[in-house]
């Protein structure tokens, strides 16, 4: 077997709160040493451990994802990896040039212009000029910056410094890419064009890619293995929709219920709504129907108020979605929502796999003018495993048709 191309070994980080980090200058250096006898008795008391004895592997042509709640210590481990500081303890072992991109700017001279820094980057990952110049039409037309070239970049926008920054790493052929949250900064479309990059870069080009992102859609679909860290220590590093599953899972507020907390102020509103299984054990198994039951006070006196659900998966993504009114169509008088309270009881056959899921509910006028009331995410659930064997992990179907949904709406 091929030894792995980053090897990190019991790597710890402390940090001292309150203390410069890690440059100092001749006249901090004689501060410090008056100062010293002064924060001897404090250091303990303000030492922070950033990273807590992290090891893992990676092998050449992964791609990695890099997750955890904001404070977990994912950016402090990229700076390390990248060398920008050092650990306080452990080992790292890397083969190949590092590109990184951590925050935007890093990397770039302000006073020079685009052109400039595209071989001042490759200068620094230590490339001849030639074969800068074999990428420096890739690396304009991918960037798509032709008209700022030759302007200093500290002129840019932080979109078009995103750019930039991103087709110099990717394209001066590092074997190893480090990229941060960073691709926030540009629009969707150019999002879409970095991760199809990413994509290339590990698939065609066998180089090795870790990415830290909290768009787990992105990560699911990127990257084939995941870190999670918490609190500065590797919970987790597998299969990314098992990790993404368990994080999700454990940050999540899971709650099948909600109650109004306003309900005696005016408006239509929802007051109650509670999603289970059709017997109401608390547990939904898979393929077995789901109930999901809503109080709702209607404080209108026209009949065209509609009531829409729509459930999300673990990264976000609506799998289905439906109305108690299918706008367009004839009106359903068994559907019309009365003056007054309402209860609507639903029950819909369950085609979802296995997972964690989310429940978002709305009321709104069938005529589309105005929306009394929006419940995002507001509940979740999951759907467990009950043992069938006919469960089809790469496929996700949901509800497409109202006929399908046996709904029952009476008033109070």
């Amino acid at each position: 077997m091929s030894e792995p191309i980053i090897s990190v070994k019991n790597l710890s980080k402390k940090y001292v709160l309150g203390e410069r980090q890690p440059y100092y200058s001749f006249r901090d250096t004689i501060s410090g040493i008056f100062k010293a006898p002064f924060k001897q008795s404090k250091l303990k008391k303000d030492e922070f451990w950033a990273l807590k004895d992290i090891s893992f592997d990676v092998n050449q042509g992964d791609v990695i994802g890099i997750i955890g709640r904001n404070g977990a210590g994912k950016s402090t481990l990229l700076k390390i990896l990248s060398q920008i500081t050092p650990p306080t303890t452990g080992e790292i072992k890397m083969h190949g040039r590092v590109a990184s991109l951590l925050e935007v700017g890093t990397g770039f001279h302000q006073e020079l212009t685009g052109r400039e820094n595209i071989y001042l980057n490759g200068a620094i990952l230590g490339m001849k000029r030639w074969e800068i110049n074999n990428k420096f039409k890739e690396i304009v037309e991918f960037a798509e910056i032709e008209k700022f070239l030759d302007t200093p970049v500290k002129h840019y926008s932080s979109g078009l410094y995103m750019r930039l920054a991103f087709a110099i790493a990717a394209h001066l052929e590092p074997e190893i890419l480090i990229v941060d949250e960073v691709l926030a900064v540009g629009d969707a479309q150019f999002q879409k064009k970095c991760l199809g990059k990413m994509d290339d870069v590990a698939k065609k080009d066998g180089r090795t890619v870790l990415f830290v992102s909290h768009n787990m859609g992105a990560i699911e679909s990127l990257c084939s293995r995941t870190l999670l860290m918490i609190d500065g220590e590797v919970k987790g590093y597998d299969d990314s929709r098992k990790i993404i599953s368990e994080y999700l899972f454990n940050n999540t507020k899971k709650t099948n219920t909600y109650s109004c907390i306003d309900s005696k102020k005016p408006g239509t509103k929802f007051l109650e709504i509670e999603i289970t299984s059709k017997n109401k054990d608390g547990v939904i198994g898979f393929r077995e129907p789901i109930l999901i039951t809503s109080v709702l006070k209607n404080e209108t006196n026209s009949g065209d108020l509609v009531l829409g659900y729509s459930i999300q998966n673990e990264s976000g993504q609506v799998v289905t979605s439906f109305h108690s009114q299918e706008i367009g169509f004839p009106l359903e008088k068994d559907r019309i929502i009365k003056t007054g309270l309402n209860k609507i009881s639903i029950i819909l056959s369950n085609q979802l796999r296995p997972g964690l899921y989310s429940l978002s509910c709305s009321i709104f006028s069938r005529k589309l003018s105005s929306n009394y009331d929006y419940k995002p995410e507001i509940l979740s659930f999951e759907i467990k495993n009950n043992g069938s064997n006919d469960i089809f992990y790469e496929s996700q179907q949901g509800i497409f048709f109202n006929k399908d949904i046996d709904w029952k709406i009476n008033a109070f």
